[in-house]
């Protein structure tokens, strides 16, 4: 017990001193890029792995707050509070990835914010970028009474192994990460590059954990449905395997076209089985060491032993207080407890509000907080009798709004509000559509098997490919200037275990008429919809050109009346004002740079190797020698769009000029990385050589 506390010591001091590093380096290249020595595009490259993402404002950040699976404790949740106080303006977003999102902050104070954030142990750290992302889960996860088993120590092992992985932080586009806790899948896995939900197998006469793998799915503008890697993985298998298939993106995925660079398009172009192929032989050089221990429950919070709770019990002789039991409060899988959820508006709180809801969870001795991925906020482990103090509480707070999960609960990114790629409003648009559906469709308050999503543009923020009734910013040209508008979509989102279905496109309309177009759908589908139709089968039924044709009539643009112009919350006439996307840095193809580049990751590499963290450091030796190889083919005027078309170039165009072969080729060198074991040894030589090939490769240069 003694040496576990000694390692566990060692292991916290270790992280201390990695965050202090990575908060100074920050503050070090913040001054670096405003005296000229950073260029802009590698700066914003630097920054956004750093969670600190460019807003439409000029001049002010936004700050991406990770949160695995979008779980706080009432301590943490104060220091966010404190944080956006200090330094923003006091908004708190709920992201769809379980994040928090402050705005308005100063570039020259981020790196105090994130040291004021990592004293509750809240991290910025790859949350924007070409980095690994927040790893989301189902906010039931724990308390779900469908599950096999609990995925939150899965969730949090990969958010924790995966940060500041070498691997991972260049990668050519991001990657997203969900677990869902049952078959249901209302964690999406099926549009994300890896998803995982909860298998069990009889094995040797023993029940044996594992995971049904799905593999590259994605949404933005052109989304793809993820592929099944594995109907059933163990357990200790799900990091290697996310490890080496990560490797091969950063080795083979397109560096070049940043449209073409998520993990999809490197699948779709070679193939699921060779994709596999490569992994396989990969996973040779991952080093993960499995402890059924690191794999444990992650609170200390005890259930008792209660009798079971019936929702009847729980009524009184209030209709708005009944609505919002059957709506908004859940039996947990523990007998007796209950899960709250908070509907969010948007997805924006504020501070006052998030201190109330810590104090809460302090009084009445509750164990946390989630975010969920539809941006509001579940609280766990209420009992019954509490019910009551939590419905007085969130009354004071006006967060008491029935129809969590159901149609009025719109998700919808932050949209032209402050995003560089916001084409037009998706945040007033969905107030006014929920304000709609409440005054003229009370019925459906309730019903949860229609759910919209919105986003400012076509790149899914909002995730409208996923939604029932979608929408995603446009424009439209007329005789007299551009209108806002929304492309509306139907038919799209989960259809269990890891299947799920894209929305189609219908037809664009002009913003102003949404509510209209919401009207005739809604109106048509009660109208038609058969024995309690599910919404999909009923838009499968009708056809996408019935829905074409119904909508066509608002598309007319003969009369558009003046308030058309103005798009939803604001006062001036639309215009597009597109900037440019932070979701991604661009790589700076600058020859001193890239040898800069290499010289640094080599120092990184000898710092791992030092902490006896071999496999990173050659890792780290290995990016070394890709951003080496690329500074010599681009000095020749040759241009790669993969870390694997570097090598195999510099095979052809430049190897007989350094000392390779045909029998010794430069790419065999470098990629050794896959075929030994990363001992301390094999690093310690690997590194050597990697230092003397920059010398050689820099010896014409004057970088």
């Amino acid at each position: 017990m003694e040496s576990f506390r000694i390692e566990y010591e060692l292991q916290v001091e270790a992280k201390k001193l990695l965050v202090k590093k990575d908060i100074l380096e920050l503050g070090d290249k913040i001054a670096a890029f405003k005296d000229g020595k950073i260029p802009e595009d590698k700066f914003r490259s630097l920054r956004l792995a750093r969670g600190v993402y460019g807003q439409r404002q000029l001049g002010v950040q936004m700050i991406r707050i990770k949160l695995p699976y979008g779980k706080v404790s009432s301590n943490q949740l104060r220091r966010i509070a404190q944080v956006s106080d200090e330094y923003s303006t006091g908004r708190l977003h709920i992201t769809t990835r379980q994040d928090i999102q402050i705005h308005h902050v100063s570039l020259d104070r981020t790196p105090q914010l994130w040291a004021d954030l990592e004293k509750n142990d809240v991290t910025l750290r790859e949350a924007c970028g070409n980095t690994v992302r927040n790893v989301t889960a189902s906010d039931n996860a724990g308390i779900n009474p469908d599950e096999l088993f609990d995925v939150t120590p899965y969730a949090e092992q990969v958010f924790q192994y995966f940060l500041r992985k070498p691997f991972g932080q260049e990668l050519g586009r991001k990657i997203k990460i969900a677990f869902s806790s049952d078959d249901r899948d209302d964690a999406f896995t099926f549009i994300h590059d890896f998803g995982f939900i909860p298998r069990i197998e009889l094995q040797d006469n023993s029940e044996v954990k594992g995971f049904k793998v799905l593999i590259g799915g994605g949404l933005g503008a052109q989304p793809f449905l993820a592929h099944v890697a594995y109907e059933f993985l163990p357990e200790e298998e799900i990091i290697p395997f996310i490890e080496a298939s990560i490797r091969i993106f950063d080795r083979y995925g397109e560096r070049n076209s940043r449209n073409k660079a998520r993990m999809k398009y490197l699948i779709s172009k070679i193939g699921l089985e060779s994709f596999l192929e490569l992994v396989g032989k990969e996973k040779k050089a991952v080093q993960f060491d499995w402890n059924r221990d690191q794999v444990k429950q992650l609170t200390e919070f005890e259930y008792e032993e209660l009798a079971p709770v019936e929702q009847d019990d729980l009524f009184t002789n209030d209709p708005v207080y009944n609505q919002w039991i059957r709506t908004n409060v859940f039996p947990q899988k523990q007998s007796g407890y209950l899960a709250v959820y908070v509907k969010v508006p948007l997805g924006d709180f504020y501070t006052d509000q998030a201190r109330s809801l810590a104090y809460l969870l302090d009084s009445l001795n509750l164990p946390e907080l989630r975010f969920t991925i539809n941006q509001n906020i579940q609280i766990r482990g209420v009992k019954s009798e509490q019910l009551s103090v939590i419905y007085s509480q969130l009354e004071q707070l006006n967060l008491i709004e029935s129809g969590y999960g159901g149609l009025t609960d719109i998700t919808a990114c932050p949209g032209t509000d402050t995003c560089n790629l916001g084409i037009s409003n998706s945040t007033n648009v969905a107030l006014e559509l929920e304000s709609f559906i409440r005054t003229n469709y009370p019925k459906l308050i309730e019903e949860t098997g229609i759910r919209i999503k919105i986003s400012g543009c076509m790149n899914s923020c909002g995730q409208h490919g996923l939604a029932h009734i979608g929408f995603h910013g446009s424009s439209i040209k007329t005789k007299e200037g551009t209108l806002p508008a929304l492309q509306v979509l139907l038919g799209g989102g989960q259809a269990g275990a890891g299947t799920g279905r894209i929305a189609e496109k219908v037809i664009k309309v002009p913003s102003k008429r949404i509510l209209k177009v919401v009207q005739a759908i809604l109106d048509d589908y009660l109208r038609f919809y058969e024995n309690e139709e599910e919404f999909n089968s009923y838009y499968d039924k009708q056809g996408n050109t019935y829905f074409y044709n119904l909508l066509k009539p608002l598309t007319d643009l003969d009369e558009v009346k003046t308030e058309e112009y103005l798009d939803w919350g604001q006062n001036e006439r639309f215009a597009t004002a597109i900037g440019v996307g932070e979701c991604a840095g661009v790589i700076i193809d600058l020859v001193g740079t890239l040898f800069f580049d290499a010289e640094e990751k080599l120092l990184s590499a000898q710092e791992a190797w030092k902490e006896n963290r071999y496999a990173d450091a050659v890792y780290y030796g290995y990016a070394a020698a890709v951003h080496s190889a690329k500074a010599k083919l681009i000095e020749k005027g040759i241009r790669c769009n993969s870390q694997h078309g570097i090598l195999t170039d510099f095979d052809t165009h430049l190897g007989a000029d350094f000392g390779y072969s045909d029998s010794n080729l430069f790419s065999d060198f470098v990629l050794r990385i896959n075929k030994e074991k990363a001992s301390e040894a094999f690093a310690k030589d690997y590194l050597n050589e990697i230092e003397e090939l920059i010398t050689k490769l820099k010896v014409k240069n004057e970088y």
